[in-house]
């Protein structure tokens, strides 16, 4: 009976050492003990474990076989270590039958495709059957990639699982062990750790590039899709009739404008040209004419000692706008940039010219050059277009930024006040809808006019692709008030988009270069539209309720 009691007290005292047993939840200040990071101590098998503090070492037969079998007792709860320990046992002959077994399926699946190109037509079932299996194939491989992956940043002494095989067409292939490395408990570790790391390194995420968007302002377009058709057939319909409606105009802008139909459409719903389609044609030929008439009365004073400083200001700016380097550096493109701006600051003394207004010019000169050209506008010479087309375009590029600017001016204005007011509401709106993004950067001192100054001052264009902007401008001039008022939600929406990268920056350094250089090359219509679509859902719920988010 007593040798019964001391098995029970060793195997009481020990139990903590039993795989499954249930374990003390560790603080922060005692976190868990990860074998990872310690596999010396996997490897130093013949090492007994270390005594209870304040307990005299005390040599047992139980001990004894302890440390004989400490391969069994050194293991804990944590499915990786048991995954380590199966790796370390994998063997080099089990691994290298694998290997071949991937290399045949790859064989396989390359006499398919050689069979294929040599078949004639009229074998379409027998291809389509052949392409389903070509498919399991690959998702049997990609599993075995992903579980070699998992042993290889597991044990380091597992490297050899993790063989390069030269194949046919010059690719390697990595191969792993298929065969049973443990118990069913072991299955089950390797299937949690491969859900937690499920990546593929080879396959590059999808990017959704301007070729993807039928609208984009890109040539090679793809074909356009039912409803895409549908909708540019609405917008010609309401364009064509002798009176534009323009609240329907914008309700269907508000989802984006067909490229063949936004130069027009964006001149209707700025107010540059009537809702009447027989007055419209005077009125752009009154307008340009008189565009033009304020060129020849004040652009040759930009050199007067009261403007010099002002065009010399425009000058350095045009070559550092966020448009296409290859469209703002050429010539013609910059002399137009020029007068458009000093004439505006000229027209407009209690702003003058302000950094930043200068990149407004830029999506209202690319889609008006589209109404002429059919391919990419960032490979295209403006100046082979036409004279009398370069003169339409300038000064329609004119008019639309003066109307968009006119309801924005006091951004501009000095000290811009429309700014400061702006940044402020942004700041307590977003410590509304996200306090925990909101409290984070108050931790770290980011004051939010230090990244959303740029912001409302160039209405995010130096933050999105220039695409990206043409679409969001869609439904800005749909919207009423949208570069003034709306583009608040688009911000605390564009802000909160990215809590998940803000919250893991640490330091005021690392969250200032994630705000003033946030990953958003790749996006398209498709990012955007799900940005304004919460940014509306803000301005529903907080627009008409400003004590909601008014401390």
């Amino acid at each position: 009976m007593s040798s019964d009691g001391n098995k029970k007290q060793f195997w009481k005292r020990n139990a903590a050492k039993v795989p499954g047993n249930i374990q003390h939840v560790y603080g922060a200040q005692h976190p868990p003990f990860d074998p990872l990071l310690h596999t010396n101590l996997i490897k130093a098998g013949n090492k007994p474990p270390p005594a209870t503090p304040g307990k005299p070492k005390k040599a047992t037969t139980f001990q004894e076989f302890e440390s004989i079998t400490s391969d069994a007792w050194d293991v804990g709860d944590d499915d990786d270590e048991l995954l380590a320990m199966a790796a370390q046992n994998l063997n080099i002959e089990v691994v290298m039958e694998t290997a071949n077994k991937v290399i045949e399926n790859h064989s396989k699946q390359q006499e398919r495709q050689r069979q294929d190109d040599t078949t004639e037509s009229g074998q379409g079932e027998e291809d389509a059957q052949e392409e389903v299996v070509a498919e399991e194939v690959e998702e049997e491989e990609e599993d075995e990639y992903l579980r070699v992956e998992e042993v290889e940043a597991i044990s380091p002494d597992a490297s050899f699982a993790s063989q390069s095989s030269p194949y046919a067409d010059n690719r390697l292939v990595k191969s792993h062990s298929e065969a049973p490395i443990g118990s069913p408990k072991d299955a089950a570790g390797e299937r949690a750790s491969l859900h937690r790391q499920r990546s593929l390194p080879h396959r590059p995420p999808v990017i959704p590039l301007v070729a993807r968007m039928a609208d984009q302002n890109t040539s090679g377009t793809p074909a356009m899709t039912e409803r895409e058709a549908s909708r540019l057939d609405k917008f010609k319909q309401l364009l064509a009739g002798p009176n534009t409606d323009l609240e329907e105009l914008r309700k269907l802008s508000w989802s984006g404008i067909p490229r063949q139909v936004r130069p027009i459409a964006w001149k209707l719903l700025s107010g540059y040209l009537p809702a009447n389609a027989e007055r419209r044609e005077s009125i752009l030929q009154r307008k340009r004419q008189e565009y033009f008439g304020f060129i020849q009365q004040y652009y040759d004073s930009r050199n007067d000692e009261h403007h010099q400083d002002t065009y010399r200001q425009i000058h350095i700016d045009i070559p550092r706008m966020m448009s296409p380097e290859n469209l703002v550096l050429q010539p013609k493109v910059t002399e137009i940039f020029e007068r458009i701006l000093f004439i505006w600051a000229i027209r407009h003394p209690a702003s003058g010219y302000v950094q930043g207004i200068n990149d407004l010019v830029t999506p209202f000169f690319v889609v008006f050059v589209f109404e002429y050209i059919e391919e990419e506008v960032e490979n295209f010479d403006v100046s082979s277009l036409q004279e009398e087309a370069l003169r339409n375009i300038e000064a329609d590029s004119f008019w639309c930024m003066s109307k968009l600017l006119d309801g924005i001016q006091d951004n501009y204005t000095f000290a811009q006040p429309g700014i400061q007011r702006k940044v402020k509401a942004l700041e307590e709106l977003v410590s509304r809808i996200d306090e925990s993004v909101h409290r984070h950067m108050q931790q770290y001192e980011v004051e939010y006019l230090q990244f959303a100054f740029r912001w409302m001052n160039n209405l995010l264009m130096r933050e999105l692709p220039l695409r990206c902007t043409i679409r969001l401008w869609d439904t800005y001039q749909a919207e009423p008030e949208g570069f003034s008022h709306f583009h608040l939600y688009v911000c605390a929406a564009f802000l909160v988009r990215w809590r998940k990268e803000i919250l893991e920056e640490q330091d005021f350094q690392g969250l200032m270069i994630l705000l003033q250089n946030l990953p958003t090359m790749h996006w398209g219509n498709e990012e955007v539209s799900v940005l304004l679509a919460e940014a509306y859902r803000l301005k529903f719920a907080f627009a008409d309720a400003p004590n909601h988010y008014k401390r």
